[in-house]
């Protein structure tokens, strides 16, 4: 069995995350699946999905470490091509990746204690409408 879930989510500029663990728990719940997995993917290449410990400073560090990886102020060949300055925010995202397959285990996510799942909005813009699909696959495929 396969069951399919869309979350929409507004996000308010670049490195504002997201915590979708509730939304994506709440999927799994309604999927009724009790042993399989969930996929969650991001739509478009400016945004990234990923987990950690939604904790104030841990957050703070990894958006620094992004910012090392790929720094907002050098030159870009897609900004020269497209001129949205958002270069580093494709990059970043592409480095983190759109995707994350989670086991569920008795009808429930398989994250570790402090584990999260996350949206990272990683794009220049102030406002973004991001789509989420959550897929649930039971244990017999």
């Amino acid at each position: 069995m396969m069951y399919r879930r869309t979350i929409q989510i507004d996000t308010h500029g670049e490195g504002e995350i997201v915590n979708l663990t509730p939304r994506i728990a709440e999927v799994v719940d309604g999927s009724g699946v009790r042993e399989g997995i969930a996929n969650i993917f991001v739509s478009g290449s400016t945004a990234a999905i990923t987990t950690i410990e939604y904790e104030p400073g841990v957050l703070s560090d990894l958006c620094r470490a992004l910012s090392v990886i790929a720094p907002e102020g050098i030159p870009y060949a897609h900004d020269a091509a497209w001129g949205d300055g958002n270069g580093r925010s494709h990059v970043r995202a592409a480095i983190v990746g759109p995707s994350l397959t989670v086991p569920i285990i008795g009808g429930k996510l398989a994250c570790g204690t402090w584990q999260q799942i996350v949206l990272l909005e990683l794009d220049v813009r102030s406002h973004r409408q991001r789509t989420v699909h959550v897929t649930i696959m039971d244990e017999n495929h």
